[in-house]
């Protein structure tokens, strides 16, 4: 079946950070996207540039109905024009979700390793919604790299779901922190050493990378390489 392409209205936005706003596009009357999963990315468009789309990676969960989720960066001319002007009520096309960056959730019992930098932590918040919301025997571990601490995103809701979910650990790690900075947490770049010492059992990890081309090559090579584990041990999403 093709797929439908629908005109959704904006129906909410949220400022996450200064160039970061997550938008809510609510599925018009009718509008029936079949099955589509977590982890997934929409493709979007403004109505009077038709020829010039982008992809998102969808920051809400495959259990959310009536309207998609995106957290977007401003980068790009998609990416600008959304954080510098999209506002509630305007409109966008939408090509409806696809894609294969998805949670591994069976059997019970598995570890979601995800390594993300930057806006690259956006699909994640869907696993971590999803998982809690379905009160599952899966292990989320989220590493993320930003620059400071004023580029976490989601800082506060994954702050809450680590409450809510004791399976949920979120660890951030910034990378151009002034020295004298009150930052308590890690520093420094995701190294192979950091991403290992979360390991306990190899065989029930399932790796995820989604962010630069360099930091995702460098997460695939030590599961494949070093730790010498299955293709389907890793899943990766690069932008670039």
């Amino acid at each position: 079946m093709a797929k439908v392409i629908a005109e959704m209205l904006v129906e909410s936005i949220k400022l996450e950070l200064p160039d970061v706003k997550t938008v809510r596009l609510q599925w018009p009357e009718g509008y029936d996207p079949g099955e589509f999963k977590t982890g997934q990315f929409i493709t979007v468009y403004w109505p009077h540039k038709p020829k010039y789309k982008r992809a998102y990676s969808l920051s809400s969960s495959g259990l959310d109905r009536g309207a998609y989720e995106v957290t977007v960066k401003r980068d790009g001319k998609m990416g600008t024009s959304i954080v510098d002007w999209v506002e509630a009520g305007d409109k966008l096309f939408v090509i409806p979700p696809t894609g294969r960056f998805l949670p591994v959730f069976d059997p019970p019992g598995k570890h979601l390793i995800c390594v993300a930098g930057g806006s690259g932590v956006t699909p994640f918040r869907g696993f971590v919604r999803e998982a809690t919301r379905r009160n599952l025997d899966t292990r989320i571990t989220v590493l993320y790299s930003v620059r400071t601490t004023q580029d976490i995103i989601f800082f506060d809701e994954f702050t809450a779901l680590e409450k809510e979910n004791p399976r949920f650990k979120f660890h951030v790690t910034c990378t151009r922190l002034a020295p004298d900075h009150p930052w308590a947490g890690r520093r420094g770049r995701v190294t192979p050493e950091w991403v290992k010492s979360f390991i306990d059992d190899p065989a029930q990890t399932v790796f995820y990378a989604c962010g630069t081309n360099e930091m995702v090559e460098s997460v695939e090579h030590l599961v494949l390489h070093d730790l010498h584990l299955t293709k389907e041990q890793m899943k990766t999403e690069k932008w670039g």
